[in-house]
Order: structure tokens, then sequence, then C-alpha cells
């Protein structure tokens, strides 16, 4: 048969059901003090950026998250995904995200 093989390009990820799509913070390489941090004594970081929320997710008033919220997950059921080579992301499900990073809303009386 005269099929070309050629490498599936994705262009996006959609979670199903109660997940999201994070991308990882970078590790810390030094420490609020300047301090250079050896490769091996590296902080592990469980910060991230949602990508992308399921359509269960944001159909569901109970769940505050949105795309782009700085959340903090924990990592045990984060599920990698290779798509990016220069990012880490990662499907995780919304009962591992436990703290939305949110700012204070600004007033402009001072």
């Amino acid at each position: 048969m005269g099929k070309k093989k050629s490498a599936a390009v994705f262009e996006y990820v959609e979670p199903l059901g109660d997940r999201v799509l994070v991308r990882k913070d970078e590790p810390k390489r030094e420490t609020r003090g300047g301090i250079a941090l050896p490769d091996a004594a590296e902080i592990p970081t469980i910060t991230g950026r949602v990508v992308t929320i399921s359509a269960a997710v944001e159909n569901d008033e109970e769940l505050p998250l949105r795309q782009y919220d700085k959340i903090l997950f924990h990592p045990k059921n984060a599920i990698p995904v290779d798509l990016e080579h220069d990012n880490q992301l990662f499907v995780v499900p919304v009962e591992d995200i436990v703290a939305v990073f949110r700012r204070k809303p600004s007033s402009d009386e001072s």
C-alpha cells in the first residue's frame, strides 16, 4: 500500500473529566537570599499554571479553577504529557489541586 508515514502532530491536549492541564513551574535554582542550589539538592516544585481545563471543570460552579490560574498540586497522580519538549505539562485531577494562588483585588482608594 502506498500510504505515507508521517508523525502525528498534536495541536493541543483536552483534559477529560475532573482534570486540568498544568504547566509545571521551573524548579528553583537559588534561594530568595541568592544562594545557588546544586542540582542534587533541588527542591521539587509542585506549583504550576493551568493551561486548559476540562468541560466538566469549566461547568462546575463549585470549582474556582480557570485557565492561567497559578496552583499548588500534589504530583502523585499527575500524568506527564510529552507534547512540548521545553515545557513540563501534566494532566492533574482536580482533587490533587490543594490551593489556588489569588491576588487581593486592587483598590483605587489610597
